[in-house]
């Protein structure tokens, strides 16, 4: 069974049955039982037309619960519009899906995981991941905004805005996580740029090139965590690189900044050092400068006393990390890299040790663990 074919289909199959009028969390169920069967025919069965049979099975299981449910009588005079059998054009709905998504009755926070979840296929604990929060808060997240939506009509699409967010956490997600939906997010990221003259699609469309041209050099062969500065910069895909700076002038060149063009500059000029030491960081932390004001981002001050820390020394830069609460993600990490910068390797050590603990994945972990353990043996006679 093609897991991967069953993936790509499913969100074009699900805007489908959208446009024929099943509210999304109908829609869902039923491509899901459609999904389950595929699993269970295929192999013995292969269809001719596999997006038009799913779109068949789908449609016939929407309208079996339909006609249980309270409303089936306002239904089943749609019996009769069941797709009829022969291949289905061949239509990419799944950046229109993403509009549906991002519907106007949600937040955006709550399109944005609905979205992740039907869209992107992300499970509710990567996406909580993604969002910072526990996975039993967004599960209730996903749940209301399915029951927002229920018999809602989806003939008032979301906004850019929103689509873009959607898209920047799926970049995300397959960029470090183990579902990989990079490509897949650059891809309709481009469909996007070609479709909407919008700077800010732009700006995201080259902060994921430029940060995609790294991604061979992230990770070792053990699969170990390379930070940004030990990376092989002849390794990096100096096509992808052109090809965003490229996009992000053009955009820049409009003079409507927005946050990802803001992201994208500073990733612009890690890419445009030769080394790490020919790093820019007095435009880097005033291209954060920029970013903080467009985003008020606990986040982004983070990373920008590490840049503080680059450009003006490490006391600086940890002035700077004390003025931001010490609960935020990867506080305590900076916090140890800056103080080894500062020359405290006791300090830094344990600090590593403890930011190790907090890690929220494996990877990040491991590599945390080995700092410590590398100052510990600095510090032994």
């Amino acid at each position: 069974m093609d897991e991967a074919l069953l993936r790509s289909l499913t969100p074009g199959v699900l805007a489908i049955l959208v446009r024929r009028g099943a509210d999304f969390a109908a829609a869902e169920d039923a491509v899901q039982d459609a999904l389950v069967e595929a699993v269970r025919v295929w192999p013995a069965d292969p269809p001719r037309d596999a997006k038009g049979w799913l779109i068949t099975v789908a449609w016939r299981r929407f309208l079996d619960a339909t006609r249980a449910d309270a409303s089936r009588r306002r239904r089943e005079d749609r019996v009769e519009e069941e797709p009829p059998p022969g291949p289905s054009p061949a239509v990419d709905d799944t950046l229109q899906l993403y509009f549906l998504c991002a519907h106007p009755s949600l937040t955006p926070s709550s399109a944005v995981a609905l979205t992740l979840r039907a869209v992107g296929g992300l499970t509710t604990r990567q996406i909580a991941q993604a969002y910072l929060v526990p996975e039993s808060t967004m599960a209730q997240r996903i749940s209301r905004a399915k029951r927002t939506l229920s018999g809602v009509r989806f003939d008032q699409p979301g906004d850019v805005a929103t689509v873009l967010r959607v898209l920047y956490l799926v970049f995300n997600e397959g960029y470090s996580g183990d579902v990989d939906l990079a490509a897949e997010a650059i891809r309709l990221t481009r469909q996007l740029a070609g479709a909407i003259d919008h700077p800010e699609v732009a700006g995201l469309l080259a902060l994921m090139l430029l940060h995609h041209a790294r991604r061979a050099t992230r990770t070792a062969p053990d699969g170990s965590l390379v930070p940004l500065a030990e990376q092989d910069r002849g390794r990096w895909d100096r096509a992808s690189i052109a090809e965003g700076v490229h996009v992000l002038q053009a955009a820049l060149a409009r003079d409507r900044l927005g946050e990802f063009q803001a992201q994208a500059a500073i990733a612009a000029l890690h890419a445009d050092a030769r080394t790490a030491e020919e790093t820019d960081w007095v435009q880097i932390v005033e291209w954060y400068d920029e970013l903080a004001r467009l985003t008020e981002s606990p986040v982004v001050r983070l990373n920008r006393a590490v840049a503080i820390g680059e450009a003006d020394g490490p006391r600086a830069g940890l002035a700077a990390l004390a003025a931001l609460d010490d609960s935020l993600p990867r506080h305590t990490a900076v916090a140890a890299y800056l103080h080894e910068r500062d020359g405290d390797l006791t300090t830094a050590a344990l600090l590593y040790a403890e930011a190790a603990h907090k890690a929220p994945n494996l990877a990040e972990r491991d590599h945390l663990t080995r700092q410590a353990a590398r100052l510990n043996a600095r510090r032994r006679p």
